[in-house]
């Protein structure tokens, strides 16, 4: 091994997962643009969708996003009417955001979404499950 080879960029984990990253979310984008989110207001939903009621904190943890990314994306979903943001009455620094019933419609229009990726990946099921499995390791995730 040549002295230069640790920066070779085939030599790196980091970039065939930033690749993909950007390829698998570049696959969402006609999906998404059908019912008017791009990809992160969509991960954003989904976690809404799953809470219905989720402090901003805890979103952004869930999301691996930070305030400055996350409040932006919040702000534009509030602004089209399908979450509310209030402060909680008993600690007005923590922030909640709910689910609307327009927002809960949307839900509806997004069911067929992870089912018309999956068509798009190029990955049997269990290679699906396999490299899920190891991204959570990865991410410190331990599923219960």
């Amino acid at each position: 091994m040549e002295k230069y080879d640790v920066l070779k960029l085939d030599n790196q984990l980091c970039f065939p997962l930033y690749a993909a990253s950007r390829e698998i979310i570049k696959k969402y984008r006609p999906f998404l643009d059908e019912i008017g989110l791009t990809y992160t207001q969509y991960i954003t939903m989904m976690v809404i969708w799953e809470k219905e009621s989720i402090n901003v904190k805890e979103l952004g943890d869930r999301l691996y996003l930070d305030s400055g990314t996350l409040s932006p994306v919040l702000k534009s979903l509030e602004a089209k009417g399908y979450i509310t943001r209030r402060r909680k009455c008993d600690d007005e620094r923590i922030l909640i955001v709910s689910i609307t019933e327009p927002g809960e419609a949307l839900k509806d229009a997004a069911l067929d979404i992870p089912s018309q990726i999956t068509g798009c990946v190029n990955l049997r099921p269990d290679e699906t499950a396999a490299l899920h499995s190891l991204l959570d390791k990865l991410l410190g995730v331990g599923k219960a």
